[in-house]
Formats: structure tokens, sequence, C-alpha cells
């Protein structure tokens, strides 16, 4: 009779784990390193061409002349009522856009209701469209020759080539901002919190206030920053109802194309150069935000972990 003999199988996981090992020091597998040089030496490469030289571009026309013509150039009129018109469109728009992603992405995110994918779809629809036919849709709906202008005529309001007008294309073109940044997380989330608040003897707004809010903040925050970024750089809707009326219907993009066209170079870079500053605090808020989000993740991590550990 055969004596049964132990069979030593090493797992597979081990072996690789062995053989990746060179006298005790891990190797690293990847790809090639003329691979990664050259994938990183095209990134660099786009990023420079497409983003840093623009930038420098754009600083060292506005002060080609000098910092006191650069001043005088924001300083003027016609400028000073553009960065006004500018700050207004945004002012409302972006409030009435919190208010609506936050509610859009609540409902969307909490309930179940017949037509939620063709309400996503009409969120995203600002996206697909152009700006430029978004605007042209507000000239036929409110201009002297389409469906609601002789009605409008008649009790002299004006919307086209107006404040109004401004405001309706910016807050079509911005509103998908604050509701797409939410949607994601707040489904991710799920609504167990929600649902053990209103247990509890919660109310809707407690539970809001206290449980949902604490929980989306980061990307509300996000929402709104990349909100009020389009709402103030936004150039190809608010052109086409604004009518570039110097001093009463231009924001800052089309006060620097008007600049530009009139061959005033410094002037139209010392107008942009303004809308690029905004650019970079839009990078660096978002940056700190991620930042931000993470460490308070981890936090949270941390404390649950513990949590569990102590149970």
């Amino acid at each position: 009779m055969v004596e049964p003999r132990e069979i030593h199988i090493n797992c597979m996981a081990t072996d690789i784990a062995n053989s990746q090992t060179v006298q005790g020091q891990p190797i690293v597998i990847g790809e090639p390193r003329w691979v990664r040089v050259a994938l990183i030496s095209v990134t660099l490469l786009f990023l420079g061409i497409f983003l840093f030289l623009p930038l420098i571009v754009v600083f060292t026309e506005a002060f080609k002349k000098g910092v006191e013509v650069y001043f005088q150039s924001i300083r003027e009129p016609d400028a000073v009522s553009a960065i006004q018109l500018t700050l207004i469109a945004a002012g409302i728009a972006v409030p009435l856009n919190l208010i609506f992603g936050v509610a859009a992405a609540w409902a969307i995110a909490k309930f179940q209701f017949p037509g939620k994918s063709f309400l996503i779809t009409l969120i995203d629809l600002p996206f697909s469209v152009s700006p430029v036919i978004s605007g042209l849709v507000y000239v036929l709906l409110f201009g002297l020759q389409g469906w609601l202008g002789p009605w409008l005529g008649e009790h002299d309001i004006k919307i086209i080539f107006a404040v109004p007008g401004i405001v309706l294309a910016t807050i079509f073109v911005t509103f998908p901002f604050v509701a797409r940044e939410l949607i994601p997380l707040m489904q991710s989330q799920g609504s167990e919190e929600e649902e053990a608040a209103r247990v509890l003897g919660a109310g809707g707004w407690q539970t809001f206030w206290r449980v949902t809010l604490p929980n989306i903040k980061w990307g509300l925050l996000y929402g709104v920053i990349l909100c009020n970024a389009r709402a103030m750089g936004e150039f190809g809707a608010v052109s086409v109802v604004s009518g570039h009326i110097r001093g009463m219907t231009n924001t800052l993009p089309l006060h620097a194309e008007i600049l530009y066209n009139e061959y005033n170079s410094a002037a139209a870079f010392a107008v942009a150069s303004l809308l690029t500053i905004l650019t970079l605090v839009t990078i660096a808020l978002k940056a700190a935000i991620d930042w931000k989000s993470q460490v308070e993740a981890r936090e949270v991590r941390a404390i649950r972990e513990q949590a569990l550990a102590e149970a």
C-alpha cells in the first residue's frame, strides 16, 4: 500500500510576488521608460501650447503699454459698466441656478417618479445646444418680431437688447452645472440618513439643513464655482441678445471683443486679463475644495473604522 504524501502547492500570487523581487527590493511593473517620458512630454507640450502660452500672451499684451494704461483701460466708464453688468448677470443667475440645482438633484436622487430620465435629459440640454442657438431662441420669443414681441412692446417691456435678456441667456447656459455636480453625489450617498432623521422626528427642513446639506456641501460649492465662472465668461448667447450697446448691454467678454475689433489691443487684453484672473481663481478654489473634501472623507473614514473597532 502506497503511503500518502503531502503535496505542497505554492500559491500563484506568492510565486508572482517572490519573482518580482530582486534582493528583497520590489520591482514595479509598468510601461517602458520611453513610453512614460513620451506621454508626459506630450501632455506638458499640449498644456504649454494651449494653456500656459495663452495666459502669458494675455498678461504680456495687457501690460505692454505700461501699468498706467492697464488700469486706465479697466477704469474707463464702458469697462466699469461691463464689469457691473457681468456681476449683475452672475449675481442673479447663480443663486437661481443654485436653488434649481439643489431641488432637481434632490428630486432625482431621492425619489422615483414618471419622466425622471426625461428631466435628466432636459437638464443636459444646454450642454448639447450651441449658446448662439439658445440666444436666438430668446430673440424669436421676445424680440420685436417674435411670438411675444408685440405684447411686450405694447406694455413697454424690454427683454431683448436689455439686461433681462442677458440674465435669461446666462441662466439658460449655466443651469446644468450645480445639478450635474449634485445628482451623482446624492445618488451615491443614498437616502438612508434622511430616512433615519425622519424616523427620529426631524422635519423636512431640519433633515435638509442638518443631514443633506452637510453631506453635499463640497459638491455644491464646486458646482456654484463652475456656474459662476461660466456666467461671467459667457459670450455666445449673451452676444445674440445684448445688441452690443456700449455702456449698457456689454458684458466683459463682449467689451473685450469690441475693443479688439477697434484695434485697441492693450485695452482688450486688459479686460481679458480680468476674465483670466477669474479662471485662475476658479482653478485655485476647485483645487482647495478637492483637497478639503478628501481630508474630510479621510477623517470620516477614520472615525467609522474606530467606531467599528470599538464595537
